[in-house]
């Protein structure tokens, strides 16, 4: 059993402007004390052709951890627009959120990102450059189409895999925060589901340098 159970997370302000802050706001559970610090990571996709492209947009160090309830927002700017290849900018992207102890990840959520101008005239006709018009350009955070991925993670006691254990890692992908599999209750409300492909939303398949939410390794 994990000793963090991510219980909820909820995009704030979603849809806003490219250039507003990125606002979530996450719940959890702590269900033994932990010693060290819960390393929370907001990451942005700038391309699907190279991680070279990727942005860390912030790091919140939180712990130590007593048992208990948690609930806080996690806030970073937006991506750096001036590292993001121009014909990246609108359109489809990814954005990943994650949390780490002591320095082994174990639970990352994926999120669809659509950037697109918020006025009918620019998306008739877009300027070359799509850099000099940020200021009209909307994030929408497809926040009920969540991946939820978890990872194992001893924390600070140190087990032995068991046939019975690695069975339920296997149960794990594609489960949502508090336990819900696909299709059923998890991160951003009833009935989100983590079965869509990256493909069906503008071409973010395996093929492209993406695995599902992330890069192929």
């Amino acid at each position: 059993m994990s000793a963090i159970n991510v219980t909820q997370v909820s995009v704030l302000d979603n849809p806003a402007f490219f250039l507003a802050p990125l606002k979530f706001e996450i719940q959890y559970e702590c269900l033994q004390p932990l010693q060290k610090d819960l390393e929370w990571k907001l990451t942005y996709v700038g391309s699907a052709e190279s991680d070279a492209h990727d942005q860390e947009l912030d790091v919140v160090l939180v712990g130590p951890v007593a048992v208990g309830s948690y609930k806080f927002v996690f806030q970073a700017d937006p991506p750096d627009h001036n590292k993001i290849p121009a014909s990246d900018l609108l359109g489809v992207t990814v954005l990943l959120l994650t949390c780490a102890y002591d320095g082994v990840e174990f639970i990352r959520v994926g999120y669809y990102v659509n950037n697109e101008y918020a006025d009918e005239e620019l998306k008739e006709n877009p300027p070359e450059n799509p850099h000099g018009r940020l200021d009209r350009v909307v994030r929408n955070i497809l926040e009920e189409k969540p991946r939820v991925t978890r990872f194992p993670c001893e924390f600070d006691t140190p087990s032995i895999p068991t046939a019975a254990s690695m069975d339920d890692y296997d149960e794990m992908e594609n489960m949502n925060p508090g336990g819900a599999k696909a299709g059923e209750f998890g991160v951003g409300g009833e009935g989100a589901t983590t079965t869509h492909s990256m493909d069906a939303h503008g071409g973010f398949a395996a093929g492209h340098g993406l695995s599902e939410y992330g890069h192929a390794q």
